[in-house]
């Protein structure tokens, strides 16, 4: 792992969501502290002050620093001497626009976490705001920090895989099968209400991840599609299974497939990239091995920080090869190459190339392209539309 250590102290994370009863805010706080980069001083943890307050009292944020608000937050700490360099914003979606813009308003760098935002309009003032600024912006696709991801990006990058012909990914779940959304699940409460999570449902849950995975790993991204969108579970708003075909510049094919009704997956996401000289194959349900089979050779079955990797592929491994990493850790690596980018900004340095792999606000521009495109082309009756 690369640490710049030239500031001389961790830096001051706030934290916008991510209370009491959240999952994603301990995801967040879990991949921070990993290698001890940031120390959380400062929070808006809820909407409801009391969860707010108890919420900061568990992780033992002073009073003082423990906000009603996001707005309250940015300007307050904005004022102080030892006010926090970078706050993390882990709200449902509909509060991603207005917090990251408060802080980016309030000189306040910001990691939030997918998707950008609600909608094409939104995600443009964000990447406007951010250019104007000079500020920093990490866009939380943790799935790109995975070691093997890496070296599967830097394979298709050097010609490994040749041109590419097809790109196939899916993230099948199935924990919405039923309408988990009429009980108590907080979970499933926000994820199919569109006033809180926006356009789409699974779309825009775990859609928007593979489909950035995608783009990642094979340096492309789709110039049209054509979306079969659905909302399979009876009287359900958002849809919760999407079919997508997609083509690319170079003549490329490509599917995408993410449902959230497909009982019997936990998180499986998985994807395939064919060129004309190999193919790979990697799954994230076994992040730590890869399959590359090329044309003229035997199949090879490469392990996360085995023999033969690259200097990609080897950042961000922590264990020798055999124990296993995976979730936590690819949030961990985006969180300490951000701090490697943050320092560098901070101190005037110039970060590694391998820590500016983090993604942005780009990648949640063209996120949100996706998502319309999508929608839209769902909407007209699956026909095929330009991105």
């Amino acid at each position: 792992m690369s640490k710049q250590t030239s500031l001389g102290r961790r830096l001051r994370l706030g934290m916008v969501g991510g209370g009491q009863g959240a999952f994603i805010g301990a995801v967040h706080r879990i991949a921070a502290r990993l290698d001890d980069r940031y120390e959380l001083v400062a929070g808006a943890l809820s909407s409801k002050p009391d969860v707010a307050a108890a919420s900061a009292a568990e992780l033992f944020i002073d009073s003082d620093r423990s906000y009603a608000s996001f707005e309250d937050m940015a300007k307050q700490e904005a004022a102080r001497e030892d006010g926090i360099d970078v706050c993390a914003i882990v709200t449902p979606n509909h509060l991603h626009f207005p917090a990251a813009m408060a802080m980016l308003d309030a000189g306040i760098h910001v990691i939030c976490d997918k998707p950008l935002c609600m909608t094409v309009d939104e995600a443009e003032k964000i990447a406007a705001k951010v250019k104007e600024t000079g500020l920093l912006f990490a866009l939380t696709h943790n799935y790109t920090a995975y070691p093997m991801v890496r070296e599967a990006r830097q394979m298709v990058a050097d010609g490994k895989l040749g041109n590419i012909r097809l790109v196939q990914v899916e993230y099948p779940q199935g924990w919405m099968a039923t309408r988990v959304e009429d009980t108590d699940n907080k979970q499933a409460n926000w994820r199919a209400d569109p006033a809180k999570a926006g356009m789409g449902g699974a779309l825009g849950d775990i859609g928007t991840h593979a489909h950035n995975l995608a783009n990642f790993v094979s340096g492309m991204t789709p110039s049209e599609l054509c979306a079969d969108v659905d909302a399979i579970v009876e009287g359900r708003k958002l849809d919760d299974n999407v079919q997508i075909l997609m083509r690319y510049e170079n003549g490329a094919r490509g599917m995408l497939w993410a449902s959230q009704v497909a009982i019997g997956h936990e998180n499986g996401l998985r994807l395939r990239i064919y060129g004309d000289k190999g193919g790979l194959e990697w799954a994230q349900e076994h992040p730590n091995h890869m399959h590359f089979r090329p044309l003229d050779g035997r199949p090879e079955l490469l392990t996360r920080g085995g023999a033969g990797i690259g200097a990609e592929g080897l950042h961000g491994v922590r264990v020798p090869p055999g124990h296993p990493e995976g979730y936590l850790e690819g949030f961990a690596n985006l969180y300490t190459d951000f701090a490697d980018q943050l320092v560098a900004h901070l101190t005037n340095g110039k970060a590694d190339a391998a820590a500016m792999l983090v993604p942005g606000v780009k990648e949640g521009l063209e996120g949100m392209k996706f998502v319309e495109a999508v929608v839209r082309s769902g909407r007209d009756g699956a026909v095929w539309v330009k991105m």
